[in-house]
C-alpha cells in the first residue's frame, strides 16, 4: 500500500524542498521505493525545468520522467495563478490532483506531493493548492520555517489543514539561514501547541545535504497526550493527535 503525504510550509522559502528529499532519503533508508510529484512550479530554468522538482528527482528513488514530477512547470518565479494567467493556462484543482495520482499509483511504497509556497496559494480564481491535497485526501507535513512570525503562521496553518478536513501528520522545524534568536524557547512553543508529532529538526547545512539532512529526523515519535490515531510514515509508526 502506498503512504502519500503532502508537504506544506508556513510560507515561501522555509524548506519544504530539502525537508521533502530529507523524507525521501529516509524512507528509503527504510527499505522504501520513493516518489515525489511537485503538480504546479513557478521558475523554471532554460530548459523549462524547476529546481526544487531537480532536487525531488534526485532524492527519490524511482525513475520518473521529469513531466511526471513537475506536470505544470510555469516560467515565472510568482504565484503560480498569475504565472498561469500570463502563460494562458488554466490551473485546476481536480486536474493537478489526477495527475498526481498518477504517480501514487506508479509502484512507489512512499510519495510526497509538495505544493508551492504556504497552505493556501491561490491556483484560479477560487481554489488553492489546499483543495489538491483535499482531492486527494491525504495527511500533511508542515515544513516550519524558523524564524521570527513562525509561530503565528505554524498555528494559523495548522488550524486551516484541520478546518479543511485533513490530518496534520506531522511537523519538521527547518532552520533556512541563521538560526533564530530564541531558538529553543520558540521550539518549545511550537511542540507545546501544534497538534501534531514533531518529526525532527533541520539544521543549516552548507553546501545542504538530503542524507546528512535525514541524519536530523526521527520517524518515531512519542505519544501524545491527546486522542491518538496512528498513521504509518515510511514503515514506521508516528503517533498523531487531533
Amino acid at each position: 500500500m502506498t503512504n502519500t503525504w503532502f508537504v506544506t510550509g508556513t510560507d515561501t522559502e522555509v524548506g519544504k524542498t530539502a525537508a521533502s528529499c530529507a523524507l525521501l532519503v529516509s524512507a528509503a533508508r527504510a527499505g522504501q521505493r520513493t516518489a515525489a510529484v511537485k503538480p504546479v512550479a513557478a521558475g523554471c530554468d532554460d530548459k523549462g525545468q524547476n529546481e526544487d522538482a531537480l532536487q525531488l528527482m534526485a532524492a527519490m528513488t524511482e525513475d520518473l520522467e521529469y513531466q511526471q514530477v513537475n506536470p505544470v512547470a510555469l516560467d515565472a518565479a510568482i504565484a503560480p495563478h498569475v504565472a498561469a494567467e500570463l502563460e494562458g493556462r488554466r490551473l485546476q484543482a481536480s486536474r493537478l490532483a489526477g495527475l498526481c495520482r498518477g504517480v501514487m499509483s506508479g509502484g512507489a511504497d512512499f510519495v510526497l506531493i509538495e505544493g508551492a509556497g504556504g497552505w493556501r496559494v491561490p491556483i484560479n480564481a477560487r481554489e488553492t493548492l489546499a483543495d489538491v491535497a483535499r482531492e486527494l485526501q491525504v495527511g500533511v507535513i508542515l515544513v516550519v520555517g524558523m524564524r521570527l512570525g513562525c509561530i503565528n503562521h505554524a498555528l494559523l496553518t495548522a488550524e486551516a489543514i484541520q478546518q479543511d478536513g485533513l490530518v496534520l501528520a506531522g511537523w519538521i522545524a527547518n532552520q533556512p539561514g541563521e538560526t533564530m534568536n530564541r531558538y529553543a524557547e520558540n521550539l518549545d512553543t511550537l511542540c507545546e501547541r501544534l497538534p501534531a508529532p514533531l518529526l525532527g529538526e533541520i539544521p543549516a547545512l552548507t553546501p545542504f545535504s538530503p542524507e546528512q539532512a535525514a541524519n536530523h529526523l526521527s520517524l518515531e515519535t512519542r505519544q501524545s497526550k491527546c486522542v491518538i490515531t496512528s498513521v504509518a510514515l515510511a514503515g514506521a509508526l508516528i503517533t498523531v493527535s487531533f
